[in-house]
């Protein structure tokens, strides 16, 4: 599914069964929740059910419900009248209003206070309202589509959401699947790389080499279809190369050998085993600091690989250093030879 647009992407029986399962529902006039982690879609797949009803010529509205303050969510949702709090000079109609007719989206709708659940409880119930500072019952007609990534039943059954208004909401439920899925991530690198190369106006795309496709399948995908995007987007954009297939990925784009590092407050075992190890070369006062400090280093390092088995990631590990930064490391004391050396005798 594409984050960026209306338009849907996939090809696994997965993703299919979900589009079936929302396209089922669409025609019927009832409230819908779309369960999904991150990433996966889930306002797409609520316009989908909008675009498929008999309302699809009327407002979608989106709203997300983490985004604002229990106060503010009472406002945006059913309007105000002026003077109902400091600062409302004017009245104004919420979301309900203006989705009249139409479908409004709640995404992390498990946020919702319960005061604000009871009065979305009511308006699912009689399509009635009251705006803040207002006696007046409003009547609209609004399909309520909401997402979110928590466990409902668990929550109501805890007492933190009603369970009555689950029960309203729930009329069916579209559960999308976790993670990219491997039956979809060419067809979907190859939709946003293209999309990406005709951003930057390139003539042709040259697609992904074959070991940075192996990359993409191998990838965990922990941010969805979404982080999916990101990285072929920016590995495109990165390349520079339109005759080229595309061979380098940035899946962190924080990466860096500057990158700050954190404190561990919790060292592993391999942490404590190398840092504990090193010691000053020569416990005598040094005569050549830059020479001492460097041997130092060399030895901190030679340690950590020795320790790990020559293993670069694992040892950049130990010693709380990514992997960029521990390469860097080993070209500057000239360890980069003896390190592949050792590996490949390993």
């Amino acid at each position: 599914m594409d984050a960026g647009t209306t338009q849907m992407v996939g090809q696994s029986a997965a993703f299919l069964d979900a589009m079936e399962h929302a396209s089922a529902v669409a025609g019927l006039n009832r409230p819908v929740l779309v369960i999904g982690e991150r990433g996966t879609g889930k306002e797409l797949v609520a316009e989908r059910v909008h675009r498929l009803s008999a309302r699809w010529d009327q407002p979608f509205l989106q709203m997300n419900c983490a985004a604002l303050s229990d106060t503010l969510i009472d406002a945006e949702l059913f309007g105000y009248e002026a003077g109902a709090f400091t600062g409302a000079a004017r009245a104004r109609a919420g979301r309900f209003e203006e989705a009249d007719g139409g479908t409004l989206f709640l995404d992390e709708i498990a946020t919702l206070s319960s005061q604000a659940q009871e009065k979305l409880l009511r308006v699912i119930e009689y399509g009635q309202l009251q705006r803040i500072g207002s006696n007046k019952t409003l009547t609209v007609d609004v399909r309520v589509v909401g997402a979110t990534n928590e466990d409902l039943p668990a929550l109501a059954a805890r007492g933190r959401f009603r369970a009555d208004l689950l029960d309203r909401l729930s009329f069916d439920v579209v559960t999308l699947p976790p993670r990219a899925r491997a039956d979809d991530i060419p067809l979907l690198a190859d939709f946003f790389g293209r999309r990406m190369a005709a951003e930057l106006g390139w003539r042709r795309y040259p697609g992904f080499s074959p070991g940075a496709q192996e990359q993409l399948l191998a990838h965990d995908w922990p941010g969805n279809v979404r982080e999916l995007k990101n990285v072929v987007e920016r590995a495109v954009y990165r390349w520079g190369d339109p005759d080229s297939p595309v061979a380098r990925l940035a899946f962190d784009p924080f990466e860096s050998p500057w990158r700050p590092q954190p404190a561990s407050l919790n060292p592993s075992p391999a942490q404590e085993q190398v840092r504990a190890a090193p010691s000053l070369p020569n416990p005598e006062v040094p005569s050549d600091f830059r020479a001492s400090v460097a041997a130092y280093e060399c030895d901190v390092l030679t340690r950590a690989l020795n320790a790990a088995r020559y293993n670069q990631r694992a040892a950049a590990s130990a010693l709380g250093l990514s992997y960029d930064q521990f390469r860097h490391c080993l070209r500057k004391h000239g360890l980069q030879a003896e390190a592949r050396s050792e590996s490949l005798k390993g």
